[in-house]
């Protein structure tokens, strides 16, 4: 079991960051607010939390900037109907704190937002985690994980959100259409904002 990999962050997507770790590299899976508290690390030390997935067809590695961030991807693997893809999807759409308000207060009609989530399963993510989400010590940390990334223009936004957003699994052409709408709207928005507007409109 890897509770944390340390090493020198090589690679930064929003779907995924490489670290290398005693000459090894690794790939993790990391979600939107670990993606921003990454930017800017390139070529440093960095340091992610790990979640593995192992079975006998895959072996999956989710890393996260907080433990707070990693224990609501636990939690929300624990609800019926929600797999590591769905739980990643949701806290990318949501900081933590963000989630466990939602959670707080019953409001299932704003988390359903994220795509294939729905009502009903919105509902029984508040009903299984609402004591375990209260209980969590969230720190300072989720809530303050930096959400700039300097001043891209506008053409590698729209490039690097299209492209997370088919890693995510959407179809680009689909993906390339709902960011154009959304860039429309507010050309200033950084790749974070762009990627979680998108995944409530996909």
């Amino acid at each position: 079991m890897i509770e944390y990999i340390k090493g020198i962050l090589t690679e930064l997507n929003p779907t995924e960051a490489i670290v290398e770790a005693a000459g090894v590299g690794y790939g993790i899976a990391i979600t939107l607010p670990s993606y921003s508290s990454l930017v800017g690390f390139e070529g440093k030390e960095a340091k992610l939390f790990i979640t593995e997935i192992i079975r006998e067809d895959t072996h999956e590695v989710y890393g996260f900037v907080t433990k707070a961030e990693r224990q609501l991807f636990e939690l929300l693997m624990t609800v019926s109907g929600i797999g590591a893809a769905t739980a990643r999807m949701i806290l990318s759409a949501f900081t933590a704190e963000e989630l466990r308000m939602l959670i707080a207060t019953g409001n299932a009609k704003a988390m359903a937002k994220v795509k294939g989530l729905g009502t009903k399963t919105a509902q029984r993510i508040i009903v299984d985690l609402k004591d375990k989400a209260l209980k969590l010590d969230l720190g300072g940390d989720p809530t303050e994980l930096p959400m700039s990334f300097g001043e891209p223009e506008e053409n590698g936004v729209k490039t690097e959100a299209v492209s997370a957003l088919t890693m995510l699994g959407f179809n680009a052409a689909a993906s390339s259409k709902v960011v154009d709408k959304i860039l429309k709207g507010d050309p200033t928005l950084k790749v974070e904002s762009v990627i979680r507007e998108a995944l409530k409109m996909l």
